[in-house]
């Protein structure tokens, strides 16, 4: 009975972290929203192509941290609620305001950016720091395979893409810096804007299909941890 009554409350415990990581999540970007918002009714009504990258980018980023954040709750945030990755939400989306407020300068933007990536980068490798951790606690064979896919793609992040993006916008704001005649005179910032903005979808697209690859093993995971027996048909889909 003891340990029926234990379960239970880890379960309620898991459940009230995760509701509370997807509050802070909404708040925090629905906070950058509110920033990006005045910028961007500038650049549309008044038909200045010249930032409206910026524009979609920023966008762009606003839903990839909501996505990215969404799938980490489903697939490792567990009690006890860690408060320095949560800490590290609140600052990352004050870093990402300023980075909207500074849209109508090129190379504000692109340094700004920079840091903002620096700061994702830093949370991913701490995420990856609390998935080990997962893996270290877990003996379960569907949480297993669920945290070991998780542990390679964020390595993936860790190691390639965070420190490619950083890389991107320090070239971008040092070669603005260094020929503004060039880049902001000819505007030839905008093809920047461009890659950086095509960049930003292409990796949004690759984390939703990565979402979509894990739903079989976040379900298999979910069953496990609530200590439930998986359906037959669920259990051939994440096997595949």
């Amino acid at each position: 009975m003891k340990i029926k009554e234990q379960s239970f409350t880890v379960k309620e415990l898991d459940s009230l972290v995760m509701t509370v990581e997807l509050t802070l999540v909404s708040i925090v970007q629905g906070v950058a929203l509110s920033v990006l918002v005045p910028p961007s009714v500038a650049v549309v009504t008044e038909l200045n192509y010249r930032f409206s990258p910026y524009v979609f980018c920023g966008l762009v980023v606003i839903l990839l941290f909501w996505s990215r954040s969404l799938l980490h709750t489903f697939t490792v945030i567990r009690w006890p609620l860690e408060v320095g990755h949560n800490f590290l939400y609140v600052a990352s989306t004050l870093i990402e305001c300023v980075v909207f407020s500074q849209l109508a300068s090129p190379q504000r933007w692109f340094a700004l950016t920079a840091a903002y990536g620096a700061s994702i980068w830093l949370l991913f490798a701490l995420d990856l720091r609390m998935i080990r951790r997962r893996l270290a606690e877990s003996n379960l064979p569907g949480a297993l395979s669920l945290l070991r896919e998780v542990e390679r793609e964020q390595l993936l992040n860790v190691r390639l893409l965070m420190p490619s993006a950083v890389a991107f916008n320090v070239a971008a704001a040092f070669l603005i810096r260094r020929s503004p005649q060039l880049f902001v005179e000819r505007e030839l910032h905008v093809a920047l804007g461009l890659v950086q903005a095509f960049c930003a979808t292409g990796y949004l697209l690759y984390s939703v299909r990565f979402y979509q690859r894990l739903l079989p093993l976040i379900a298999a995971a979910q069953y496990e941890w609530n200590g439930e027996e998986m359906p037959k048909e669920e259990t051939m889909n994440a096997g595949r």
